[in-house]
């Protein structure tokens, strides 16, 4: 019964005409993927990847301030989540990276050099194309980025088969997810409709199991292994992490700086878990000056 009573998926995605989005939807091999690319001039390409369950408009602040400062910014959002199709599949690194690759090509940018961000469960994506594609991308920043896998023990009992189904139906995506999405603020009062938006994606069938796939998948997803290939790469890399980050410790930036000794760090203080969200006003900056430092023409 609680199952059922607590079924929050009543929508489909199949008809988005109804959507009030400013962005564009484009078919790809596994599904339909929304994303909003900001093309006003002809600057260099920055591409926005988010994390674990946050759409792309988590990237707000940071879009809209490069797309003012002449970049062309492309966000969109991971299969399973906000307005990108659910498909019926694993929810693997593999699956992302992929779906990035084919929206690149399709969007003909892939031999253009590209600035690739990504934060949180975004960064090791961000990662691991980087090194699949090297020669396509000019720069590489990584803010708070999950660093070290998840183990069998962290993740248990969702990864037990139907246990886990049950407790994502009736507690996780109805309660904890919408709820722990303030932990990534160090002020989460300064957000009080953040919870809310995020719940809106909540409605479309298949969210839940992508969830499910992707935490499952956690434990084969090793950031840190990903961050250590980039050294061969001679990549410029910029290093955000937030001060009070609840879910990112200090240590995993030591592992990368010492696994990346000439990236360019930066700790912002009154920041959590989305540094670029919760003080743009220091981070821009920095992100301006990085992206302009390393895309002389």
């Amino acid at each position: 019964g609680a199952y059922i009573a607590l079924d929050l998926e009543k929508k489909t995605l199949d008809d988005r005409s109804e959507l009030n989005v400013k962005g564009d939807f484009i078919e790809l091999s596994d599904g339909v993927v929304y994303y909003e690319y900001a093309i006003s001039r002809d600057g260099p390409i920055v591409i926005l990847i988010h994390g674990f369950s946050t759409p792309s408009y988590l990237w707000d602040p940071t879009f809209e301030f490069l797309a003012e400062n002449g970049f062309r910014v492309l966000r969109f959002d991971l299969y399973g989540r906000g307005y990108s199709d659910r498909p019926d599949t694993e929810y693997t690194l593999d699956l992302f990276v992929r779906q990035l690759h084919e929206l690149i090509t399709i969007l003909g940018i892939e031999n253009e050099p590209i600035n690739l961000f990504g934060v949180s469960l975004g960064s090791p994506i961000a990662a691991s194309y980087a090194n699949n594609h090297p020669n396509q991308i000019q720069t590489l920043t990584l803010i708070d980025p999950y660093t070290t896998p998840a183990s069998s023990k962290d993740i248990f009992p969702l990864n037990l088969p139907l246990i886990g189904e049950y407790i994502t139906a009736v507690y996780l995506a109805p309660f904890k997810l919408p709820k722990v999405q303030l932990d990534d603020f160090f002020n989460p009062e300064r957000f009080p409709d953040w919870e809310e938006k995020y719940r809106d994606q909540l409605q479309y069938k298949g969210f839940r199991k992508a969830i499910l796939s992707t935490i499952r998948d956690t434990p084969n997803i090793s950031g840190i292994k990903e961050y250590r290939s980039l050294e061969q790469l001679d990549l410029p890399i910029l290093l955000i992490w937030g001060k009070e980050d609840k879910s990112i410790p200090y240590e995993d930036m030591e592992l990368i700086i010492s696994a990346l000794p000439d990236l360019e760090f930066h700790p912002i203080e009154d920041a959590a878990h989305l540094p670029h969200y919760e003080q743009p006003g220091i981070v821009n900056p920095i992100l301006l000056n990085f992206l302009t430092l390393n895309n002389k023409h």
